[in-house]
């Protein structure tokens, strides 16, 4: 999984030992504004020399340290002289590849965890000596390292942290990565900042200036071509590149037919006005969904988009190449907004799983005319949505949720004209429907007396609402619970009811209703007019 590096950082090294956790610390050191990669645990010492990290942390993992074939480490990283925190697993393979001892205790520690803290540790500085930690995990150190200092335990492992300053090198049984572990991020910005001595400098400010430099080199004076989907990822890709390379760039926005409601509109107005991009619109409508018909495997749906997406991309390149042969420049580049999560969920790396794959990453055929150019590779969402709005592009492309990836059934349905009308009118459709069935209160104590939490009014806490859900309102309570906008008819006279009794004379006009009972109707089973009910 490891990529060149786009900043002019040296990089926190996470190595993958196959834990799901992985890409959240990741992002974790990033939070602290810190550029981070992941690798395969089958990184060797020299592989990571030639990186030069400025830190190094062990994710956790499933495997135990005593199962055949569990991964390992190459004992010659913990030599190099960089910081190294070890997470759970990592920290176990670092406890045994130093000497330490790791036994299986029979006791399993899953979740929420106390532990006990010895102060005046750089780890685990400014802490309360008794916390709450995430555990999971079956195996247990028994015994710290030659010359470690144990920092942490709890009730079923002895040593739950251990640390050595002198070499730098730092681990941890629990996850400090996950929100459950409450000081969690000062661990980690204790590794990062006192511990391994890294500056918290790395921005989405300084991520634009150094992908704007790199796309200068790698560019030159040729001509680039980007495909504007309309999301977020080929927004800020195209916004970065526009800002590198100016007129250079062309957009290419291709009309698949399956795009959100009203999206075309707000690609050609909304985000030209904000980015000032040359846009080129192609309707691929047919071509799309020709490709698709018939066709209801997800992963076999994803390769046709990317195909179909490069064979549009390419005919509207040969057309613009003809619009500028008297420049004599063709179009060499593409750019793609391929995110970090992309190239990890698809195998991207030695040892690692292949979740799934994404059109602009395992989809691309092998006769690409183009050069790829990839400014967003080793981001998050959220950072390259922080990249967005430093650029200044339109919050309604910058804030948008990402659009369903294809999912099985037939494209068929989706040649209609009214389709994305259509599943925008259903998307307002269920938020109606999950808005009105929301449970109702019944935690009236006393009858007479109005729920809390609900506005007094004439009406309120006549009646108590013992309504179950998702069932219909009884004849007599639908006005109430219902809002229906007119008062139920009068009551039919009862001899023991008084005039401000009778169902529908509370709502009435006091004027109104004195001149009625003047004139001697309100014993009559009238239904008033509806001038006089309201």
């Amino acid at each position: 999984m490891s990529v060149d590096n786009p900043t002019n950082q040296r990089p926190v090294l996470v190595v993958d030992f196959g834990a799901q956790y992985a890409q959240l610390i990741a992002r974790r050191v990033r939070e602290a504004n810190v550029y981070s990669e992941i690798v395969p645990s089958t990184i060797t010492a020299e592989e990571i020399r030639a990186k030069d990290p400025s830190g190094i942390v062990l994710s956790g993992g499933p495997s135990s340290v005593y199962e055949e074939g569990s991964p390992g480490l190459d004992e010659g990283i913990l030599e190099l002289g960089v910081p190294v925190l070890g997470i759970c697993y990592g920290f176990q393979v670092m406890a045994r590849a130093l000497g330490g001892e790791v036994a299986h205790t029979g006791a399993r520690e899953y979740g929420s965890t106390a532990v006990t803290l010895t102060p005046g540790s750089t780890l685990l500085d400014g802490q309360p000596d008794d916390q709450t930690v995430w555990m999971s995990h079956g195996d247990s150190v028994s015994k710290a390292p030659e010359g470690f200092e144990v920092l942490a335990s709890s009730a079923s492992t002895p040593v739950a942290a251990f640390a050595s300053d002198e070499r730098r090198l730092y681990g941890v049984q629990w996850h400090p990565e996950v929100k459950h572990s409450a000081h969690g991020q000062a661990v980690l910005e204790n590794f990062l900042h006192r511990a391994a001595g890294i500056p918290g400098d790395w921005n989405s400010g300084n991520v634009i200036a150094e992908q704007v430099e790199r796309i200068r080199a790698q560019v030159g004076d040729a001509k680039v071509i980007c495909g504007l989907s309309g999301g977020v990822d080929s927004a800020v890709a195209a916004a970065i590149v526009h800002r590198a390379v100016g007129d250079q760039l062309t957009c290419v926005f291709v009309d698949h037919g399956l795009l959100r409601h009203d999206e075309r509109r707000q690609v050609e107005e909304d985000y030209v006005a904000a980015t000032g991009v040359r846009l080129v619109t192609v309707d691929a409508a047919d071509q799309f969904l020709d490709g698709l018909t018939g066709v209801t495997d997800p992963e076999a749906k994803r390769k046709i988009i990317g195909r179909e997406f490069i064979r549009s991309f390419e005919g509207a390149a040969e057309a613009l190449v003809l619009e500028a042969k008297a420049d004599g420049e063709p179009i060499r580049f593409l750019v793609q907004g391929t995110l970090y999560p992309d190239v990890v969920e698809s195998g991207g790396g030695t040892g690692t799983a292949n979740i799934k794959s994404h059109h602009n990453v395992g989809g691309l055929p092998e006769d690409l005319k183009f050069e790829l150019v990839e400014p967003l590779r080793t981001l998050f969402k959220d950072e390259v949505r922080a990249i967005g709005r430093e650029l200044g592009l339109p919050e309604v492309i910058v804030g948008r949720q990402p659009f369903p990836a294809p999912a099985s059934g037939s494209a068929s349905s989706a040649r209609s004209p009214r389709a994305p009308r259509a599943a925008a009118q259903g998307r307002r459709h269920r938020a109606r429907r999950a808005h009105r069935r929301r449970p109702r209160r019944r935690d009236l104590a006393v009858p007479g007396r109005a729920p809390r939490g609900r506005p007094l009014g004439r009406r309120a806490g006549r009646r108590p609402d013992l309504r179950p859900p998702h069932r219909a309102a009884p004849r007599l309570q639908r006005g109430r619970d219902d809002r229906r906008l007119d008062p139920p008819p009068v009551r039919r006279a009862r001899a023991h009811l008084e005039p401000h009794h009778e169902r529908g004379r509370r709502r009435e006009p006091r004027r109104a209703r004195r001149h009625v009972e003047a004139a001697g109707h309100h014993r009559v089973g009238v239904i008033l007019p509806l001038a006089l009910r309201r």
